[in-house]
C-alpha cells in the first residue's frame, strides 16, 4: 500500500507541509511552475533550498504581488484582508483552474477552520471572518498542499502525534495561549503534546490540513521508504525546524475476523430480529440474514454474525442462547477495510455528522442519514436539496 508518513516533531504549518511534499515529486520545479499558472489573484510561489541544523530541505514562499508579506510558519498570520467562507468559496470555485476534487479538498479544509473559529469565538459560521487564514497566501498554502496530495496520491496518510509548542502567541484577537483556541479545537481527538519549544508550532492552517488528510496519528509503521522530503520553517530553534515526509510501501492492513453462522427454520421474524439485536450487543461488527431452502422443503433463514476474535466467545454464546439452533459454524477470514472517522460539522442546519472513509486509493464521505432527514424536515426541503446545500462541508 502506498503510504505517506508525516513526522511532526516540530509541528506543522501550511508552507512547511507544502515544502516537504514538493520534495517527494520527481520534478518539483515543474510543479511550482504549474502552481504559478493557477488563477489565484496576485499570487506566485517560490521554492528555495534551506538548511536547518545541517539538514538540507525546501522552503516554500508565497508572494503577493511580488512581495512576501506574511510569516506563516509558527506564528499566527496577521493579514489585513479578512475573508468569509463565501469569499473563499468564490475564489476557489470561480478563479482556480484546478481539478474539482482539489477544489472540494480546499473547501473542506476551510470548513474545518470555519467550524473551529465559530466555536472558539462564539460567532455563527456564516459570519466567520478568517482573521488568521483569510489572506491570499493562506489560500495559496492550502491549495498547494491539496494539489500535492492529489499529485502524490497516497493510499493512506498517517502521521506522528503533533507537537504544538507552548507559551503564548499574538494574533488578531490579542495574546492567546498555545495552541491557539482554533488550533486546539481542530486538533480535538488528535494526539498532541507541548514539547519544550516556546512558540506556536502548529498553525490553524497546518492543523486543518492534517485533520482533513491524515487517517491515523501513530508511530511510524514498518514501511519500505522510497522518498524523503524535508519542509523547512522560517524560524530557527535549537532543533531542526522542519516537517519530514516519508513516502513508501506498507503491507495491506488486513485484520482477522470470524464469521459465525447457523440455519434456522422454526423461529418467527420477531424472534430472529430480537436475536440479531442481542448479537450486536455481544460485539458483532455486522449481523445479517439470507433466505435459504432447508430439508423437507422448508423455507429457512441463514443467520450470520461477523466479529473480531475478542468478541467471538460472547457472540457464540448469544447465538446459541437466543436462537433455536443446535450448532454454530465458524469461519476465519481476512478483512480489508477503509479507515473511517465521524466528525460533527456545524452547518446552517445545525450540527450534522459527516462520515469519511479513506484507503486503498479511495476517499469518500457522506452525511449521517438521520441528521440529513431531520434537517430536511425542519427546512421543508428534500434530502437531495439539503445534501447539495451541504456539499461545501463535505
Amino acid at each position: 500500500m502506498k503510504t505517506l508518513y508525516l513526522e511532526l516533531g516540530m509541528g506543522a504549518a501550511g508552507d512547511m507541509l507544502a515544502a516537504a511534499l514538493t520534495e517527494l515529486l520527481d520534478e518539483p520545479e515543474a510543479f511550482i511552475g504549474w502552481l504559478n499558472r493557477l488563477n489565484i489573484p496576485g499570487v506566485s510561489f517560490k521554492r528555495e533550498i534551506a538548511e536547518k541544523c545541517g539538514i538540507r530541505g525546501s522552503r516554500m514562499s508565497v508572494l503577493i504581488h511580488g512581495v512576501e508579506e506574511h510569516d506563516h510558519d509558527h506564528s499566527h498570520e496577521h493579514g489585513h484582508a479578512h475573508s468569509g467562507l463565501r469569499d473563499i468559496e468564490h475564489i476557489v470555485r470561480d478563479h482556480m483552474d484546478v481539478p474539482e476534487r482539489v477544489k472540494e479538498d480546499i473547501l473542506a479544509v476551510y470548513g474545518l477552520i470555519a467550524e473551529a473559529e465559530s466555536r472558539a469565538h462564539g460567532v455563527s459560521i456564516t459570519d466567520i471572518h478568517f482573521h488568521e487564514v483569510g489572506t491570499m497566501d493562506a489560500v495559496a498554502d492550502i491549495t498547494a498542499v491539496c494539489m500535492l496530495m492529489a499529485e502524490i496520491a497516497p493510499d493512506r496518510v498517517i502521521a506522528s502525534p503533533v507537537c504544538v509548542g507552548n507559551g503564548f502567541v499574538r494574533c488578531a484577537h490579542g495574546v492567546l495561549p498555545v495552541p491557539a483556541p482554533a488550533t486546539a479545537d481542530i486538533l480535538r481527538g488528535v494526539p498532541i503534546y507541548g514539547g519544550d519549544t516556546e512558540g506556536e508550532l502548529c498553525t490553524p492552517t497546518g492543523a486543518a490540513l492534517l485533520k482533513h488528510f491524515v487517517t491515523g496519528f501513530e508511530a511510524m509503521p514498518v514501511m519500505s521508504v522510497s522518498k524523503i522530503g524535508y519542509g523547512m520553517g522560517k524560524r530557527d530553534f535549537g532543533k531542526a525546524n522542519c516537517v519530514r515526509a516519508f513516502l513508501g510501501d506498507t503491507e495491506e492492513a488486513a485484520e482477522v475476523i470470524y464469521e459465525l453462522s447457523c440455519n434456522l427454520d422454526d423461529m418467527t421474524g420477531e424472534q430472529i430480529g430480537f436475536a440479531m439485536e442481542r448479537l450486536f450487543e455481544a460485539g458483532a461488527l455486522d449481523v445479517y440474514t439470507t433466505p435459504i431452502g432447508m430439508k423437507k422443503s422448508r423455507p429457512g433463514v441463514l443467520l450470520r454474525a461477523i466479529c473480531r476474535e475478542e468478541a467471538r466467545d460472547g457472540v457464540l454464546q448469544a447465538m446459541l442462547r437466543h436462537t433455536s439452533t443446535l450448532g454454530v459454524r465458524e469461519q476465519k477470514m481476512r478483512r480489508y477495510a477503509l479507515a473511517r472517522e465521524t466528525a460533527a460539522v456545524e452547518t446552517p442546519y445545525g450540527v450534522i455528522r459527516r462520515k469519511t472513509a479513506r484507503g486503498y486509493g479511495v476517499s469518500r464521505s457522506k452525511f449521517e442519514y438521520d441528521d440529513l432527514a431531520e434537517a430536511a424536515r425542519k427546512s421543508g426541503e428534500s434530502i437531495s436539496e439539503t445534501e447539495r446545500e451541504l456539499d461545501i462541508y463535505r
